[in-house]
């Protein structure tokens, strides 16, 4: 704010500076204006008049003692200062925003990403995730830029502009306030145009997430789009969405065009209006103005247009940041997950294990439940196996244990606790998933076991890769640990990815391991040793085991089998055999597909 004034003010005195420049150039008068002649050093005051009469009283002497050569080259020197100053303040005053601006997009990025990390699943089930990046890229930098453009137009560019008017006031304030009857006129109508920009501005923000959608859609389904030929019907859909970004964009743009020419416009005519009744006034000698001074007059007035035009342009860019920060609000306003305070440092001990009681569960009030009054006891030291048809909750029962989601009614207990008085923290530290389809990250391979454990050893690293059956593969890669996956583990096998996944969980060695079809993309063979490596991994460990594949559970201390949200057997596999209930008939109809 100090820099930026100082900058406003130096920089209204080299227009100023015109007036004495031009009496100096064109007045062959030797005299003195005796008005103006001041013949002592004036004592300081902080206003106009002691600034006008300091400067009197060096111009004067240098015109009586020095001669009319030696005022001309004071006022250039005076001018180059002045110049000089005006700039340095205002790098500085730039300097200062590009800072403001960079560690505000840094923390505003920052705050969504962890906001968005710290979101329930249930939020993204709803949201598209091309809309997600648009609101954390593209409309994170268009608040950036709003907020510089907004510090310009309501701090430094209002204050030229007022700074001007005193200095006009100064020289006339009749002629002053006939100009000042226009600017109304001309603001009025800028400012209707410039608002009706944020409403197309909110909808072109829109459809850049629904076209940044589309894309991700097809590059991450690149594979069967091309094998069902989907190209020109993804073509299609993308043009349409293409069109409609198109139009907002041209009616924005038609908008914001029309701006800065009428802005232009409007200051030019205004200054012709000036220029032929401020003319007049002197013409008729209805004025005491000087040539001179009606010409520094004109010169100041017609600086106006340029922080007006600022302004102008600053407002568009406001209306677009208001747009996007509606959206970013709307993301960060929204809940995140609801956790209990983490009371204690100590890790979460199980001592007998986790209870259902009456659980059930939907995603949303309008939706069918997917669980329906479970009761079940996963003990301590167990395995539990859940078998079932596609769609019958496994999955969905699974994920309520690390409290992706909330029981819609019932609840869950941890030695009789119930989960939500656990930290979210505490909870998930001491559970490890390996899932059906195996999430990694465009890092190494050994980044991507590291990340169950970042304070792990390369040799517990290489271990957990030995017990996945993964170390093998790791050495025959082009630089083996450090060879980096791809996006999503792209250069790997379905297999290879999977063990890497296994190997993930068996680093973070967790009290509960939740198996959801680990080994469904194994060959038979990988299949076989990661089971036996799991045999080892189980020992004293509570896990929950979700499989289609039958012969992979077997050896489970209990099997739950599943049906329409409900369980409808249990047993261990003997017993459920006995029993020649849905287990049996899930088992034969294996065998039948096996053969």
């Amino acid at each position: 704010m100090v820099v930026t004034l100082l900058s406003v003010i130096f920089g209204l005195l080299n227009l100023v500076l015109v007036i004495p420049l031009l009496e100096v150039l064109f007045d062959q008068t030797t005299v003195p204006n005796p008005a103006l002649l001041v013949t002592e050093r004036p004592p300081f005051e902080f206003s106009i008049a002691w600034a006008k009469s300091l400067f009197n009283y060096y111009f004067y002497d240098n015109i009586i003692n020095h001669g009319r050569l030696a005022a001309l080259k004071f006022v250039c020197l005076l001018i180059v200062v002045s110049i000089f100053l005006a700039n340095l303040f205002r790098a500085l005053s730039n300097l200062y925003m590009a800072s403001m601006r960079i560690r505000l997009l840094r923390k505003l990025r920052q705050h969504i990403f962890e906001h968005v990390s710290r979101l329930p699943l249930a939020f993204f089930t709803e949201q598209r995730k091309g809309d997600l990046l648009t609101r954390m890229s593209s409309d994170a930098v268009e608040v950036e830029y709003s907020v510089v453009s907004s510090l310009r137009a309501y701090f430094k560019e209002p204050l030229q502009i007022i700074a001007y008017f005193v200095m006009l006031f100064a020289i006339s304030p009749s002629l002053t306030l006939l100009t000042l009857l226009t600017v109304p006129l001309s603001g009025g109508i800028i400012a209707r145009v410039i608002r009706s920009l944020r409403k197309p501005a909110r909808s072109g923000q829109n459809l850049v997430g629904a076209l940044l959608n589309r894309t991700e859609e097809m590059l991450s389904g690149l594979r069967i789009v091309k094998a069902f030929t989907a190209e020109k019907a993804l073509q299609r859909s993308f043009e349409q969405e293409n069109q409609k970004l198109a139009r907002v964009q041209w009616s924005m743009s038609k908008r914001m065009e029309l701006a800065a020419p009428l802005s232009e416009f409007l200051n030019v005519a205004v200054v012709s209006a000036i220029l032929y009744f401020g003319g007049r006034m002197i013409l008729n000698g209805e004025s005491q103005l000087e040539a001179s001074e009606f010409i520094g007059f004109l010169a100041i007035f017609s600086q106006i247009s340029r922080p007006a035009k600022v302004l102008s342009n600053a407002l568009n860019g406001i209306q677009k940041g208001l747009a996007a920060a509606d959206r970013i609000f709307e993301l960060l306003d929204e809940k995140p997950e609801v956790s209990a305070e983490m009371n204690t440092p100590q890790p979460l001990i199980m001592n007998t294990g986790i209870s259902f009681q009456n659980v059930s569960f939907r995603y949303q009030e309008d939706l069918p439940w997917v669980l329906k009054e479970i009761n079940l006891t996963l003990p301590k030291g167990k395995t539990i196996a859940l078998v079932g048809a596609s769609g019958s909750g496994k999955s969905t029962l699974a994920d309520l244990i690390p409290q992706f989601y909330t029981p819609t009614e019932g609840q869950i207990t941890w030695d009789g606790t119930p989960l939500q008085e656990i930290s979210l923290e505490r909870l998930r530290s001491t559970i490890a998933m390996v899932t059906q389809e195996s999430i990694l990250f465009n890092d190494t391979l050994y980044n991507n076991i590291r990340f169950g454990n970042p304070q792990a050893t390369r040799e517990q690293i290489e271990a957990a890769a030995k017990m996945a059956q993964a170390h093998d593969f790791i050495l025959e890669s082009e630089d083996g640990y450090d060879t980096t996956i791809g996006d999503q583990g792209s250069k790997l096998s379905g297999g290879q990815r999977q063990r890497l996944a296994i190997a993930r969980a068996v680093l973070k060695d967790p009290q509960v391991l939740i198996l959801d079809e680990a080994t469904s993309a194994l060959d038979t063979k990988s299949e076989r040793l990661v089971q036996e490596a799991f045999q080892a991994l189980l020992k004293g460990r509570t896990a929950l085991v979700i499989a289609h594949r039958l012969s992979t559970i077997q050896s489970a201390d209990q099997i739950l089998v599943m049906e329409e949200g409900k369980i409808v057997e249990s047993g261990t596999h003997a017993e459920l055999q006995e029993q020649g209930g849905l287990y049996k008939k899930l088992l034969e109809m294996q065998w039948y597909k096996d053969e």
